[in-house]
Formats: C-alpha cells, sequence, structure tokens
C-alpha cells in the first residue's frame, strides 16, 4: 500500500508540474524532443446524463412495470494516451467504459465495465499525411464519418448510432482488430480496411437461433471484413491526427465535404430456407454524405450534415437498440412484439436493419462579441428516416433538437436534448406503428 500511495503522488506531481510549464492546451502533453514533434499526451473525458424517457409499452425496471423512468449514468467515460514517439511512428490507446447506470449487467458484475476501445500502432511511410500504415484494434471504418466519431467532439448531444452497424455484434463497441492505410493526398482524404472480426458468440449476450424468416449474423463459419471511405475537401482539411472524425470545429476551419463510404462481409449473415437448409448472405453497406462546418461573422459557425446509407444485412434483418437503456425486461412477448435481436423494452427503437436511412443534422453557434469558446450557445436540431424491410409499410423516424451551452468549448459544456421516437405493435402478425414516445437528457461533458 505504501508503494502504491508513493507511485500516485509521483505521478501526480509529474503532470503537476508539466501543468505548471505548458500552456493549457498541452496540459497533460509532454514533449519527447526539444521541438515537441514527438510527444506523449494523456486525455480525459467524462459524459454524464440525467434522464427522463418515457418507457415502451410492457417495460419492466428491476422485474416491477415502468412507464416512465428517471435515470443517471456515466454515457461514456474514456482516457486516451497516445503520442508520436518517433519522427514517423505513432502509437495510440483508448481506455473507459459505456452506458453505465443503475441497470447496468442488472443480474452480473456492475464492475466489469471498464474495456481497453483502441490499441493500435501506424507508421508514416511519406514525408506527409499522405500515405499511413497501421493496424491493431481500432474503430478506423468505412460507410460515414459517424461510423468513427471524435465522442468530445459531438455537435448533437449523442450521434447516429445507426452509423456503427455491426455495433456490440461482431466488434468490440465499434472496434474492430484490423489492418489499413490512410491519408491525405491534395483535396482527397482516403481509408482503406481490412478487418477480423470478433464472432457473435463472444459478444457476451446469447445469440438469437437461426430463423427461416429473417437472417441474423453467423454463429459459423469466418470471414474478414473489408471496408473504404473517401472524401473531397474543398477547404481546409480535417484533423488528421489519429483516426477519429471530428464532430464539430466550432469555427476553427472552414470544412465543405462530401463522401463515399462502404463495407462489406461475405457469408457474414444466416437464415434457414423453407426446407431447413442453411443459407449464408452477405452483409454490405453502402453510403454517401456530406459536410459542412464553417465560420460566420461574428465569430459565428454554422454546422450541417446530409447523409443517405443503404444497409443490407440479409433478409429482413432488423435490431432494436437504445443507448444506455434505463429498464431490464419486459412483460410483452413474440405474439405482440417484434421477435428478434435486441431488447423492445426502455428507450428501444429498430435502429438497425436491412433497408435505407436518411439522417441529417444542423447547428448554429450563436454570434458573439468575443472570439473565445466561453459561454457561448448552440442549439441544433437532427432527425433520422428509416425504411426498414422487416417494417412492411411503417418508417422510422426519430427527432432530437437540443442545446449545447459552452463553458469553455468542448472541454466543459452542458447539453440538454429533447428526443421524439416512433413504438410498433404487432397485431396478428402485422407490425402497426404504436405512440410516439420522449426523452429528455441533460448532459454534462468535462475533457482535456
Amino acid at each position: 500500500m505504501k508503494k502504491t500511495i508513493i507511485l500516485w503522488v509521483s505521478l501526480l506531481a509529474c503532470f503537476t508540474t508539466l501543468a505548471q510549464k505548458t500552456p493549457d492546451t498541452e496540459a497533460l502533453k509532454v514533449k519527447l524532443n526539444e521541438s515537441g514533434s514527438r510527444y506523449f499526451q494523456v486525455t480525459f473525458l467524462n459524459q454524464a446524463w440525467f434522464r427522463f424517457n418515457d418507457n415502451n409499452p410492457g417495460t419492466t425496471v428491476n422485474g416491477s412495470l415502468q412507464n416512465q423512468s428517471f435515470d443517471i449514468g456515466l454515457r461514456r467515460t474514456r482516457m486516451q494516451l497516445y503520442g508520436q514517439i518517433t519522427d514517423r511512428t505513432f502509437m495510440y490507446f483508448q481506455f473507459g467504459q459505456n452506458n453505465f447506470n443503475a441497470q447496468y449487467n442488472a443480474t452480473g458484475n456492475r464492475k466489469i465495465a471498464p474495456f481497453f476501445h483502441d490499441a493500435l500502432g501506424e507508421y508514416r511511410v511519406s514525408s506527409g499525411n499522405q500515405l499511413k500504415i497501421g493496424g491493431g484494434l481500432s474503430i478506423i471504418s468505412g460507410i460515414s464519418r459517424f461510423s468513427q466519431p471524435s465522442i468530445g467532439t459531438i455537435m448533437t448531444m449523442d450521434v447516429p448510432v445507426f452509423a456503427q452497424t455491426t455495433v456490440d455484434q461482431i466488434d468490440q463497441f465499434s472496434r474492430k482488430l484490423s489492418i489499413y492505410a490512410r491519408g491525405q493526398i491534395g483535396h482527397w482524404d482516403y481509408r482503406f480496411i481490412l478487418s477480423d472480426p470478433f464472432p457473435i458468440t463472444s459478444n457476451g449476450q446469447t445469440p438469437p437461433a437461426i430463423s427461416s424468416s429473417y437472417a441474423n449474423f453467423s454463429q459459423k463459419g469466418h470471414s474478414l471484413q473489408q471496408q473504404g471511405y473517401l472524401i473531397y475537401q474543398f477547404f481546409d482539411q480535417e484533423n488528421h491526427t489519429t483516426p477519429y472524425m471530428t464532430g464539430t470545429y466550432l469555427g476553427s476551419k472552414k470544412i465543405v465535404n462530401v463522401a463515399i463510404g462502404g463495407a462489406y462481409q461475405p457469408n457474414a449473415m444466416w437464415q434457414k430456407s423453407a426446407q431447413g437448409d442453411t443459407l449464408y448472405q452477405d452483409m454490405k453497406h453502402f453510403a454517401i454524405e456530406s459536410f459542412v462546418d464553417i465560420p460566420l461573422q461574428n465569430h459565428a459557425a454554422l454546422s450541417a450534415y446530409l447523409g443517405y446509407f443503404n444497409t443490407n444485412y440479409g433478409t429482413n434483418y432488423l435490431r432494436y437498440n437504445g443507448s444506455m437503456n434505463p429498464a431490464t425486461g419486459t412483460t410483452l412477448n413474440a405474439s405482440n412484439s417484434i421477435s428478434g435481436q435486441g431488447p423492445v423494452y426502455g428507450n428501444s427503437y429498430p435502429m438497425f436493419g436491412t433497408g435505407s436511412v436518411v439522417y441529417t443534422q444542423i447547428g448554429y453557434l450563436l454570434p458573439s462579441s468575443r472570439a473565445d469558446l466561453s459561454n457561448r450557445f448552440m442549439p441544433y436540431i437532427s432527425a433520422t428516416f428509416a425504411k426498414y424491410d422487416r417494417l412492411g409499410n411503417n418508417s422510422t423516424t426519430t427527432f432530437n433538437a437540443g442545446l449545447n451551452y459552452f463553458i469553455q468549448g468542448h472541454k466543459s459544456k452542458l447539453s440538454l436534448d429533447f428526443q421524439s421516437r416512433p413504438t410498433y405493435q404487432v397485431n396478428q402478425g402485422d407490425v402497426n406503428a404504436g405512440n410516439r414516445l420522449n426523452s429528455l437528457t441533460l448532459q454534462f461533458q468535462v475533457f482535456i
């Protein structure tokens, strides 16, 4: 115990000294050479949620029916450790936990939440950012910028999670073991990835049985996943230190992009034929999108995004999901709810499925007489318009509206978010739209 106390005191003294010798923006950054081109940096982030939720019909919390609920949780708690350790070698680690509230692992051990999100090494082949080769456990992806979001710079309170298409199914919270090439050449920014997905049987949940009505992730066989993402940047280039993509630059850059991305994995899904044979299907996703984040007069800024996604998980695939679900069970059964993957209780709704999705968001950083980001406001709205095959003629439309209060930029901010989401009922096998339900969430983010 004495040695442990001495170690923690020594580390605290070290970081206190660094904070005194370096500017606030580099308070936890160690220079490895005189110029600072080689460095090692540590960051910490915490997103605490305080939420009131209209629960889905039949929701139970610890065995009790509950139409509404209030919960407190940690949506994300993360630590990053990364740096340019030689002129061309970069390393990156991220450790933390997600979706930690009172119902986390309610029938198990709540103390098993933290895990490594990322662990990678990267070598810069070219003199600049033209070509970088890397590998390890990483979120680097194809499809969309929201498949690999920088969660510390999100404009809306949360990202559109559907863009992380296999989250916690055949990946580790969107991270896969991958080898990749990425870079920036002129106006182009690219990334190509070959990933080795995890089996669905290791995601900590009991996988659904093979069905003749809809496809699910296959429990037999193994294949590599191929991904690609290509951006054309009209003005400034986006940040390129890590594979993560910025949510909003708050007027510090002039970004106007168009991008295209995709992912392909052969025989990733399975289904039974009418004769009882096992049929394997490929997983294929494609997206095209545009992102705008530009400064305006009087230190204002505009951030906007529009994307079209075509998601193909095989025949009639559909999965419910709810961020940091506040509930644990339901009284509904297969005769009056949609069967398959994912919980239909709490704040869940059909988030992933075979079909098409249009997602858009827009935010406006209000003008100020000062150029800094202290005491600034940014209202935003976002909408998801999804059409999934398994829901027939029913669409899945989700709306969010909110307000960011930047106490000090992304380092310290409050976000208030209102969400309206759909519900569905099953009547004699037919899926019908139910009542729309709401949630109201206050988030406090701290980031250094």
